[in-house]
């Protein structure tokens, strides 16, 4: 074999090295954004299950807020519709709204002291403001993968091989500014 021809193999042999390099870091990216995905389900899978008990309760002393309570049971359910397909856009909008019900959830229970004394809501509350909180903060991880994976494809050498492979954009988990105000569960039972 001649110099040439080696010199060739080891130029190509570099480029699909460097090319199979690029790929995995994308791979790793886009499952990256899976994971920090199923992170935030796992918190809103656990929400979904304590909104109906708080929601009970709550009926058992608030018998005239019957709106207020099928609107968080609404919200709930928009969320879980929401967080099963997938779809971070409704997720977001789904988000604002169960915020803004369980926000007048907690300000109208104000008005019921033996409620406020009942050690089930009260554990229920905490343990909601909790997942909250967590909900925030994986959020913020999320969205910090998707940044990762987006700003990868779209760079260069990178976005020939996602555009070659189907590498696809993510999308960011965006909320209202009104939801980006967290709920201070605490503040309204302090």
């Amino acid at each position: 074999m001649s110099l040439g021809v080696v010199a060739v193999l080891v130029i190509l042999f570099l480029i699909a090295a460097y090319a199979v390099t690029l790929y995995n870091g994308l791979v790793r990216l886009k499952h990256g954004v899976g994971k920090a995905w199923a992170n935030i389900d796992v918190l809103l899978r656990q929400r979904h299950e304590e909104l109906p008990k708080l929601v009970e309760t709550c009926r058992q002393y608030m018998q005239h807020e019957r709106s207020t309570l099928e609107q968080v049971i609404r919200a709930r359910n928009a969320v879980s519709s929401a967080r099963e397909q997938g779809d971070v856009g409704a997720l977001g909008q789904a988000e604002t709204g169960l915020r803004a019900g369980l926000g007048r959830l907690f300000a109208l229970a104000e008005n019921y002291p033996q409620l406020k004394a009942d050690e089930s809501f009260r554990h229920l509350q905490q343990r909601i403001s909790g997942l909250e909180s967590g909900i925030a903060d994986r959020r913020e991880l999320y969205n910090e993968a998707v940044n990762l994976n987006n700003v990868r494809i779209e760079q260069f050498p990178d976005v020939i091989l996602a555009r070659l492979f189907g590498f696809k954009e993510a999308a960011l988990l965006q909320f209202s500014e009104a939801e980006k105000a967290d709920v201070n569960l605490k503040a309204l039972f302090g």
